[in-house]
């Protein structure tokens, strides 16, 4: 868990009245019923999750003046570290590991969805890899890495989010025109006497 005055956006030792305000301000910005079917909606429900635990642990320890009192037994927290195995993991081409460490992880960052973007890439999963690395930019839009690594998927010439091919029809196109094509042979060797399956 981040530091819960970070997450609230408070300095430490603020007022528990600096406490409920802050939190009533970011649930009324992140709660994920005014998202409705938005795809922001998932990563809004995290958000909200590490703002209501932020929220429980500093009124719950309301006569604690720092962070550092918090317990980081959690074995669900992460810490750069974490991460830092993670990367090692997919520079390997240990790409379960490197999956199963970040599904254990529950709270998910930008540094998390980028992570996993990486991960589904190495699977060749790219429409799941389009959408971690979005999401990672949305939460860290500052980050160059994330960024580099969503435009340059984003400019590939993947025939997997086109559709159409490049004489401007797609492949389902081209079987609709084989079957109308053997359909007309077949009515037209008809009309002539024949059929197609005696020899027209």
């Amino acid at each position: 868990m981040r530091n819960p005055y970070e997450v609230l956006g408070v300095n430490e030792g603020a007022s528990q009245d600096e406490i409920k305000k802050a939190y009533r301000e970011l649930a009324k910005k992140y709660h994920p019923d005014q998202y409705g079917d938005n795809p922001l909606k998932d990563l809004a429900e995290q958000k909200m999750r590490e703002i209501n635990e932020a929220y429980d642990y500093l009124t719950k320890n309301a006569n604690s003046n720092t962070y550092s009192s918090y317990s980081q037994s959690d074995s669900s927290n992460y810490t750069s570290t974490d991460y830092n195995s993670i990367r090692s993991d997919l520079n390997r081409g240990d790409i379960n590991s490197a999956e199963s460490k970040l599904n254990s992880i529950r709270t998910r960052d930008a540094e998390w969805f980028f992570l996993m973007g990486n991960v589904c890439l190495k699977k060749g999963w790219y429409d799941n890899a389009y959408n971690y690395l979005q999401n990672a930019c949305n939460l860290n839009p500052t980050n160059p890495e994330y960024r580099n690594a969503f435009e340059n998927l984003a400019r590939m010439n993947n025939s997997y989010r086109r559709p159409y091919n490049n004489r401007g029809y797609n492949d389902r196109d081209d079987l609709c025109n084989l079957c109308i094509s053997l359909w007309c042979a077949e009515n037209i060797c008809d009309c002539l006497g024949g059929g197609m399956g005696g020899g027209c």
